[in-house]
């Protein structure tokens, strides 16, 4: 590895710095290359991830040849330490974005700091900044205010300024800046990036070391409610730190990944923009943080969510902006040339048009869950949820595009009619166990029709197994979720012929597709080319063998399928098995819920997402 490569690193290269508001992604390599500012979802000012150097990045790294890197989280914080060992000596980058929370930093930034652990290491500084996703060069000055010497990148609406102990200056006849220099043993330099919006009156300097002091302890204090201590407790910690990463701070919202447009087969075209929030997320999410004792987070995504889906329930939309936005207008970035040449780059996802019913099962779900684990259910609340009933009851019997939002044709597919009598059936246990107000009979007859059509349209007897949709022959990792969601009992013989049915025909060593996606049925999603294994449905996979009585295989497999996490603990989308490589935006949201999920199924302590009954201490609204 050199300071110089063109071409963004392997995904599962990158490890995850947050505020709470943006996130960047830095490589292996001691790059930054992807970096949103001020928010998850603002245009890039680094975008090396998908096109090369001339997109924008920020590399710190030795000139020399480097013989090995190491790199971790402290403990279980997001502050990121790399180590490089040169044939010269030794150098470590500490990597931080402090959080950005009430009585946080004012304005996001990235601190970087470099030690010199031994010997005498050349190191070069190459700092590109482009704004507007790679298309936008900006005017670069050096500013020079009392006494204090900084850098100014600034176009239009956006502007970022540099401050640091080794400045870099503009290389002959390139658009980049750089600064060389040699660091002894004992020696500490930093460097401080920080968002402003107001250029000609920028914010005072920062002090580097005590911001990556307030971040570790920001971080440490934060992971003290976790209570899991069961097995693999750093893998289940680490997931939970992630999902904390993801969250955008003022709304509690949580994207379903920091990027956009990581190809889900490299030189594909299913690459799509995942800085958003997804319906589909809300069970699991609220799952993962009430589970394991982060109160806090469970109650603003609740709060997000009722936020997100107020207004009138036929307008309710499968994802939002992280505050709550409804437009996410898809348009293609067409200068920008894709992660290793996967075009197009997106940014928006058309699918937040798409009707997907199973998210109004989703939310009542979730909202069930939070009344069971103490949360209040206001008058408001509650009559929310039962306009979403009203609007699923007239439009329940069309067919729609399912979870994994196909681009073909709408079909009955079976997961959707699954998540539909979800809906109705936490509606009668809202009124039968929570004293609610509700039309209980019609709700019932409703949840009683769902339940028998499924179980006479999705169950194909020549397959053995409960099939993507209705009429259909292929399979559809989702339908592992039947017994998750108290459909059917993990004991059920369908249950149990579906789980074989999956494992002989999506599932490769520990991996699960989502779905068959040979040419021949291209039909279903409207795509051409194949994807990877999802990540999450292989958690999928061992929830349902834990609830099907065949716990020592979830048990060894839960273990294996932690070990596809890269060195710093964290989960791309899919996983190419061919290759043995991440695809897909990163790190995922989803991977990292289901990995918490499958933990809490297989070793919690009463807190399966099916077990009912229980009323624990009644939490603040």
């Amino acid at each position: 590895m050199t300071a110089h490569d063109s071409e963004p690193s392997p995904i599962e290269d990158y490890a995850l710095l947050s505020d709470l508001r943006s996130a960047a992604l830095v490589s292996i390599d001691g790059s930054v290359d992807w970096l949103c500012l001020p928010r998850f979802d603002s245009p890039s000012c680094f975008s090396r991830l998908l096109g090369d150097d001339g997109c924008g990045r920020w590399q710190i790294a030795p000139t020399g040849r480097v013989t090995e890197v190491s790199r971790c989280y402290r403990d279980t914080t997001l502050v990121l330490e790399t180590e490089f060992q040169t044939e010269d000596g030794v150098v470590r980058l500490i990597d931080v974005m402090p959080p950005h929370e009430d009585g946080g930093v004012d304005q996001p930034r990235l601190v970087r700091i470099l030690e010199g652990v031994s010997g005498e290491v050349e190191v070069r500084l190459r700092w590109v900044v482009r704004f507007a996703y790679g298309d936008s060069i900006p005017w670069v000055r050096r500013v020079k205010r009392d006494g204090n010497e900084h850098i100014l990148a600034i176009a239009g609406p956006q502007a970022v300024v540099l401050r640091g102990d080794r400045l870099p200056h503009r290389v002959h006849n390139e658009r980049a800046h750089e600064a060389l220099f040699t660091v002894t043993a004992g020696q500490r330099l930093s460097w401080v990036m920080e968002f402003t919006a107001t250029p000609d009156a920028p914010p005072p300097p920062a002090d580097a070391d005590a911001d990556v002091a307030a971040s570790e302890r920001f971080w440490r204090e934060w992971a003290t409610q976790i209570t899991y201590d069961g097995p693999h407790v750093e893998a289940v910690r680490r997931s939970l730190v992630t999902l904390k990463g993801l969250t955008y701070a003022p709304t509690g919202g949580i994207v379903a990944a920091p990027t956009t447009s990581l190809p889900e087969v490299i030189g594909g075209e299913r690459n799509w923009d995942y800085r958003y929030c997804w319906l589909r997320d809300a069970t699991l999410t609220l799952l993962a943080f009430d589970n394991f004792g982060c109160v806090d987070e469970a109650l603003a995504w609740r709060s997000w969510l009722l936020r997100a889906v107020a207004g009138d329930p036929a307008d309710v939309q499968i994802m939002y902006g992280i505050d709550g936005q409804r437009h996410l207008m898809e348009w293609e970035v067409d200068w920008l040339p894709g992660y290793q040449g996967a075009k197009p780059v997106r940014v928006g996802n058309a699918a937040f048009r798409q009707l997907q019913l199973d998210v109004y099962g989703e939310v009542m779900d979730a909202m069930h869950l939070a009344r069971e684990r103490g949360v209040t259910e206001s008058a408001q609340s509650w009559a929310l949820q039962r306009g979403l009933l009203r609007h699923l009851e007239g439009i329940w019997r069309k067919p729609d595009k399912g979870l994994w939002e196909v681009r073909g044709p709408a079909r009955f597919f079976t997961h959707s009619r699954v998540m539909i009598w979800v809906a109705f059936d936490r509606a009668v246990r809202a009124v039968e166990e929570d004293g609610l107000p509700g039309p209980v009979d019609r709700w019932r007859e409703l949840r009683d029709a769902v339940h028998a059509e499924v179980l006479a349209n999705a169950w194909n007897e020549r397959v053995g197994a409960f099939t993507q949709y209705y009429g259909g022959t292929e399979l559809d990792a989702a339908t592992l979720l039947i017994p998750t969601v108290g459909f059917l009992p993990g004991d059920d013989e369908r249950v149990q012929a579906t789980i074989t049915a999956v494992e002989k025909e999506l599932k490769h060593g520990d991996l699960v597709d989502r779905y068959t996606t040979d040419t021949d049925l291209s039909d279903v999603d409207g795509l051409s080319g194949q994807e990877g294994a999802f990540i999450a449905c292989s958690f999928w996979f061992v929830d349902a063998l834990a609830l099907s009585g065949r716990r020592e295989e979830a048990e060894a497999m839960f273990a294996r399928l932690l070990g596809l996490a890269n060195d710093v603990g964290l989960l791309a989308e899919e996983y190419d098995v061919s290759t043995q490589r991440f695809t897909g935006n990163f790190p995922q949201a989803f991977s990292h819920l289901a990995l918490v999920n499958s933990a809490a199924v297989l070793y919690g302590k009463g807190n399966l997402r099916r077990d009912r009954g229980r009323r624990g201490k009644r939490h603040r609204t």
